[in-house]
């Protein structure tokens, strides 16, 4: 029920009449009152509100492992941004990076995964790793030319040959080879002079656990470590490689005697060698003049004098090549020989008796006067080292029933799976 006042106050509003004073003193009130109302509710919602949004509902602040995930986001993304930044500022040093971190898992994977220090590593292999090019580098060839001068006799000559992963294992061609100079007749001195060129890292490690004087002769792009079939695979390329590291030796200075690891050597090749010898191969086949073309070479033997003569033949053996294209650098001499060597180079060529420095092709039944049995004319590896075994196993019979006084008419066991 609206009291008496009330009305008279409202009806002075609406005639816009003068109000009693106990009406304007309610009217007060009132008013009065839901001003404080209203400051109150103001100063509340200021103090306490989180967030009114767009003039929503205040919301309830986020749990805090949202607020340490926002805070990370905000952060991956800045420093995403500075990575960004540095990457298109600094383009060329990326790459170099880039470049470094490929080589060390390069290594890394070459080195078997044994994690060892990659610069206690490279500082070992650039002992011992020796990388010489067609070319040579003056280094390389100072290298090279230490090793020589610890190999070399007194007159500058070397006994050298070259094997691979596949002829050096244990049991193959190398252990044979070395056995050899042990059992014969005044050839233990020999290894001493021997340098063994290895042409893959096995080969380089299994020399070194058996040879003082190991050459890691390597060849960027190419691998012979697997068998090299005759004429197939790298076979080719080692040869010429060979051929052109040969002749690298002679512009050191040295002389040397190439020998074939797959050779047995029983006596000292070098009282058997003329003192004007330049140039001297050994045969497949002799046809009983050392100074005829008409031989057939094998350069698994070859004795060459360092001089610059010798520097210019090996010179014109290599630029003959382009003239007989996929011939091996046996058959390329064969025909230079034939042809005559130039007068401007004026070297000797001659060739070794097979009576004397024999093979599996031909060979002499004195063994009296061997000096060497060579596995040619025999196609596969197991072939070659089984009549190989049997030769040194006769020499060593030999030996024996020589000291014996019974050695009288004993000669090798033919036929074997190659020799005859």
């Amino acid at each position: 029920m609206i009291r008496p006042e009330g009305h008279v106050l409202l009806r002075s509003l609406r005639c816009n009449l003068p109000v009693r004073p106990v009406a304007m003193k309610s009217a007060t009130s009132l008013l009065l009152g839901a001003a404080l109302a209203t400051a109150f509710f103001l100063l509340y919602t200021s103090l306490c509100r989180i967030d009114l949004g767009a003039g929503g509902p205040p919301r309830s602040p986020p749990p805090l492992w949202t607020q340490r995930k926002e805070k990370e986001e905000i952060a991956a993304t800045a420093r995403g941004a500075a990575a960004a930044d540095d990457q298109e500022a600094r383009p060329e040093q990326d790459d170099v990076a880039r470049e470094e971190v490929e080589r060390k898992e390069a290594v890394a994977k070459s080195d078997g995964g044994g994690g060892r220090d990659l610069g206690a590593r490279t500082e070992e292999e650039n002992q011992k790793q020796i990388v010489i090019p067609a070319a040579g580098s003056q280094q390389t060839q100072q290298d090279l030319a230490d090793l020589l001068r610890r190999a070399a006799t007194a007159d500058k000559t070397v006994l050298m040959t070259a094997t691979n992963e596949a002829w050096a294992a244990p049991g193959s061609f190398l252990d044979l080879f070395l056995e050899s100079f042990r059992h014969g007749e005044g050839t233990a001195h020999l290894p001493q002079h021997l340098l063994i060129v290895a042409m893959d890292g096995k080969a380089f490690e299994r020399c070194n656990a058996v040879h003082p004087y190991c050459y890691w002769f390597r060849v960027d792009g190419m691998d012979f470590a697997a068998e090299q079939s005759y004429m197939k695979g790298d076979y080719l390329e080692m040869m010429w490689r060979r051929n052109r590291f040969q002749q690298t030796i002679l512009e050191l200075g040295y002389s040397f005697l190439f020998t074939d690891v797959d050779i047995l050597w029983f006596r000292s090749p070098f009282p058997r060698l003329t003192p004007s010898a330049q140039v001297v191969m050994s045969s497949d086949f002799f046809v009983g003049d050392p100074n005829s073309p008409n031989n057939y070479p094998n350069g698994g033997l070859l004795y060459v004098r360092s001089s610059a003569s010798t520097v210019g033949f090996y010179k014109h053996w290599q630029a003959s090549r382009a003239r007989f294209p996929g011939k091996h650098e046996q058959d390329v001499f064969d025909r230079i020989v034939k042809e005559g060597v130039p007068p401007h180079v004026g070297t000797r060529v001659q060739f070794l008796d097979t009576a004397v420095f024999g093979g599996f092709c031909q060979h002499g039944k004195d063994l009296g006067i061997v000096v060497t049995m060579h596995a040619n004319c025999c196609v596969g590896l197991q072939n070659k080292l089984f009549d190989l075994r049997n030769v040194l196993e006769d020499w060593k019979t030999y030996r024996a029933r020589l000291a014996a006084g019974n050695a009288e008419g004993f000669s090798w066991r033919v036929p074997g799976r190659c020799i005859h």
